[in-house]
């Protein structure tokens, strides 16, 4: 495998966020602003020194995010968060000047995407992918019927944290390019079972959808006995399972691990 480094980058045009559902009751972004004793509020939203940076440039002319990227967006925030809205007209039009990158962003908020796009979105930019998160049953059932009826030319579900057995198999089709699934991280993080994720696992493979096991989570349950991984070792015991189910050609690199906390 190669160094993941080398395929993606972060841009974070926003920070902070308010919490709408149950998979943001320990949301990682609070918690490592506590953690590095940040002094603004963590729901207080606000643009970052970093806003620009995907039309940055070097000394030598060329892109601070270099063509190719995967990059990682406002993974600080969310996207379509009402509290951004008067910045992201901006934010979408430097991705409009990179098409050379990827633009990866997950949603809680789904819900507001056709308040948020720009004119001339049409069917969707080339260079988006945008991944739906649903944490429970309630959340899949609300906000999935929503995803699969906008105009996205690429979509994945990202299922985390997951805090319950869920099935989504209705809203899998092949507008799908991924399903990617894990635990709760931090101390008072919420149980995953194994089960439950080869219960999803198998409903991707019924459907012909990729599927991607990407982090155990702090607290994880096989086989009836509860364990408790260190964040350092979720992603890795993930992988270890060895569960991935890959078809063809993927819009993300097999090398990006997603860095939700």
């Amino acid at each position: 495998m190669s160094d993941i480094y080398s395929v993606y980058a972060d841009w974070n045009p926003w920070h902070g966020c308010t919490k709408i559902s149950e998979g943001c009751r320990h949301c990682y972004v609070y918690r490592q602003d506590e953690q590095y004793k940040s002094s603004v509020e963590s729901s207080v939203v606000r643009k970052t020194a970093a806003f620009g940076l995907p039309i940055k440039r070097t000394r030598n002319g060329s892109y601070k995010i270099p063509p190719g990227k995967v990059v990682f967006t406002c993974f600080t925030s969310d996207f379509l968060l009402e509290d951004a809205d008067a910045w992201r007209t901006d934010a979408w039009s430097m991705i409009r000047q990179r098409p050379d990158c990827y633009f990866y962003f997950f949603t809680k908020r789904i819900h507001r995407f056709l308040e948020c796009i720009p004119a001339d979105w049409d069917d969707g930019y080339d260079n988006v992918m945008v991944g739906c998160t649903v944490e429970n049953q309630d959340r899949a059932d609300f906000r999935l019927p929503i995803f699969n009826q906008l105009p996205i030319k690429h979509k994945s579900i990202i299922a985390s944290p997951l805090i319950e057995q869920i099935d989504i198999s209705a809203y899998l089709n092949e507008s799908i390019e991924e399903v990617a699934t894990g635990g709760e991280s931090g101390v008072d993080a919420r149980p995953c079972n194994y089960d439950w994720i080869l219960n999803l696992r198998q409903q991707c493979v019924d459907k012909n959808v990729p599927f991607r096991f990407h982090q155990t989570g702090a607290f994880f349950v096989k086989d009836g006995k509860m364990y408790r991984v260190l964040r350092r070792f979720q992603i890795s015991q993930a992988i270890k399972a060895g569960i991935d189910f890959r078809i063809g050609k993927y819009y993300v690199p097999e090398t990006v691990n997603y860095k939700w906390e």
